[in-house]
């Protein structure tokens, strides 16, 4: 399969493959499984944006970690429970928030609440948002701020922040610390469950680690 041009503009601006080069990638899905595929085969795994997008590599020795190991069942996704079913992660914004397909769509998964958005029916269109809409999609500002202050980030790591998003805390370098990936999610996926069925103004418990 072809890669689209945004597709292709994408990765011209990406870093170096993340995994070793593999011949092919077999997903579950339809198109839209196909054409990631494409991408992996084309660039298996890699960042963007000073590291602010994250694109998972497939198979062993993947920098970062891989798609299979980033989906597994018994990894963070257990934190979510079902909010969780149905979806293939496969790329992340520098706080965490997911890129992941659900059937024929393209779509976005916040880690704090569990919240699932549209986004595209395409990998292409899912570059061409990006591309159009990076500083919004990807948290470049604050990704290029924070590492200008305390170095560039750790392959794996994203941003979590001090005080959720989603409990008032701000968008802002003094709110945020670098943490392993899987166990940032696993924090927040504690808040989403907690959140869940709670009625507005309800207590909830959210712990800093690092």
């Amino acid at each position: 399969m072809k890669l689209g041009p945004r597709t292709t503009r994408l990765l011209s601006i990406a870093s170096d493959a993340s995994g070793p080069a593999t011949p092919a990638v077999r997903l579950d899905g339809g198109p839209v499984a196909e054409e990631l595929g494409a991408l992996l085969v084309a660039r298996n795994g890699f960042y963007a944006f000073e590291s602010a997008l994250h694109v998972f590599g497939s198979g062993p020795s993947v920098t970062g970690g891989s798609l299979e190991e980033w989906n597994a069942e018994h990894g963070w996704r257990v934190a979510y429970g079902e909010l969780a079913e149905g979806l293939l992660f496969f790329a992340e914004d520098v706080f965490g928030v997911q890129f992941a397909l659900r059937g024929d769509r393209v779509v976005t998964f916040d880690p704090e609440t569990g919240d699932v958005g549209a986004m595209g029916t395409s990998i292409e269109d899912w570059a061409d948002q990006l591309l159009s809409d990076y500083r919004e999609l990807t948290g470049y500002p604050v990704a290029h701020d924070w590492q200008s202050r305390h170095g560039t980030l750790v392959p794996g790591t994203r941003l979590v922040p001090k005080r959720p998003f989603v409990l008032g805390g701000a968008f802002d370098v003094a709110n945020l610390y670098a943490l392993d990936a899987t166990e940032g999610m696993r924090v927040r996926g504690d808040l989403a469950a907690q959140l869940r069925d709670l009625p507005d103004g309800a207590q909830v418990r959210y712990e800093v680690r690092g």
